[in-house]
């Protein structure tokens, strides 16, 4: 790398990071640890006796001239094998068994569960061939992922439990592993549920949204009232039935309920001991969105809740911010991504009458067709939707240093507000890499247990 690619030298927020210098390359920083580089292309971080002075020079630079090759040729390695793939094997699916809800959330993307349409249910047949679809084309010793959404998923739970015991079967007759998993608002489970979900060692995400004063602002019933006691209820069914079964908690994030210390201590109380927090960047009435002021706001917040999860994980009960974790083990682990998660390249989302979109966000968006459980995955679409997400290949992702650590934002949030959050992401991704630095200096040992 030479001086000419002009890096900049960036403020983050606050005392607890610092200056670092970036551009689409790499970003550099210093921690009590010294200085440390990120390299976008090989997601690698890496110390330097130099500092930030002396990196911000042509002869700094160079030294680092070999690594950045390195990266670039692996890029362009899994760039290549990437595109050998052609069709994408879908492995996942979700399916919108109910295309309704009891609730009435003030920012719910799927406009309170019918995604613009008539409320329904999906039909036993359509829940068949959904699966019959996924395995089709596996070979024995192959895993595939069912999820179960809504709407409110158990508002059909009958088609739950008969979507399980197909998918089992099938399973059996091809020798392919299959694991279940829903996401549901938990106000209308009740102790048989929570045996059933258990059973089949079910990864559950309960929808709830902090404190109940938080909660209830933004997560009624239709009817107006509050919700957070019923989903209290069906929350503590589910915790005390898991073993095998996995249990967290998702907040959505709105300018209602920034406070989230204070939301994960509510929920800790509950018995969570995973809590994950997404802003909300979309929602089909605008209700609730967050804005520059808000996204800065949750920045500090999320750095609050990272430094108590950090000095939690000497004490043997690590404050539940699952956020910091996942972060921190992407970081380990060199995470290199194309896009943001698997939507339209192994994974799929199938709306109640049958239709395919790239996730279970796109359900009943006619500008996304992937065909439909009758014909079959339309791959050519699959492709050309795929490609245009890229992150490879599309401005401003293409120029960022976070590009590899982000995969481009979730698609849904871009390309129906574009990228009001990356300002966000930075600052969050960078206060992770100087925490991970700092970790490895004073903690080694902590590194480890992430």
């Amino acid at each position: 790398m030479r001086a000419s690619q002009e890096p900049s030298v960036e403020q983050s927020e606050g005392a607890a990071t610092g200056s670092y210098l970036a551009n689409r390359d790499y970003v550099a920083f210093a921690t009590e640890r010294g200085s440390s580089i990120l390299l976008a292309d090989s997601s690698g971080v890496f110390s330097s006796p130099l500092s930030l002075a002396d990196l911000n020079s042509e002869i700094g630079l160079g030294k680092f001239d070999s690594l950045l090759t390195e990266g670039r040729r692996a890029a362009k390695h899994r760039e290549e094998e990437f595109a050998k793939v052609g069709a994408f094997a879908i492995r996942t699916i979700s399916l919108a068994v109910s295309q309704s809800c009891n609730l009435g959330c003030t920012y719910c993307y799927a406009e309170q569960g019918s995604f613009g349409a008539k409320p329904s249910l999906m039909s036993d047949a359509t829940i068949c061939a959904s699966i019959d679809r996924l395995f089709e084309d596996t070979l024995p010793g192959e895993s595939v992922s069912i999820t179960f959404m809504g709407g409110e998923p158990f508002q059909n739970r009958r088609g739950i439990r008969l979507g399980v015991d197909h998918a089992l079967t099938r399973s059996r007759e091809k020798g392919v592993k299959v694991s279940f998993a829903t996401t549901t608002n938990a106000t209308l489970l009740d102790e048989d549920d929570a045996r059933f979900l258990e059973e089949h060692g079910f990864a559950v995400t309960v929808s709830i949204d902090g404190t109940e004063q938080q909660h209830n602002a933004q997560r009624p019933h239709k009817r107006g009232s509050g919700s957070f006691a019923e989903v209290s209820r069906g929350a503590k069914l589910l915790l005390s039935a898991a073993s095998q079964m996995q249990v967290s908690a998702r907040v959505t994030v709105t300018p209602l309920n920034l406070d989230l210390e204070a939301g994960v201590e509510a929920l800790r109380d509950l018995g969570f001991t995973d809590v994950g927090f997404s802003p909300l960047l979309s929602a089909p009435t605008g209700k609730g969105e967050m804005d520059e002021g808000s996204l800065d706001t949750l920045l500090e917040h999320m750095k609050r809740c990272g430094r108590r999860y950090l000095a939690s994980l000497s004490g043997g009960s690590p404050f539940p911010f699952s956020n910091m974790r996942s972060a921190l083990q992407e970081i380990r682990r060199g995470a290199r991504r194309f896009f943001p998660c698997g939507a339209g390249v192994a994974y799929l989302g199938v709306g109640a009458t049958g239709e395919y979109s790239p996730c279970h966000r796109f359900v009943g968006d006619k500008s996304v067709p992937f065909g439909d459980v009758t014909t079959g995955v339309d791959r050519t679409r699959q492709r050309e939707w795929i490609a245009a997400r890229n992150v490879q290949y599309q401005e401003p992702c293409n120029s960022c240093w976070a590009r590899f650590l982000c995969g481009g934002g979730c698609h849904y949030e871009v390309l129906r507000r574009g990228r009001v959050s990356c300002d966000y992401i930075r600052g969050w991704l960078m206060f992770c890499l100087y925490e991970y630095e700092r970790l490895g200096a004073t903690r080694p040992e902590l590194i480890d247990q992430l």
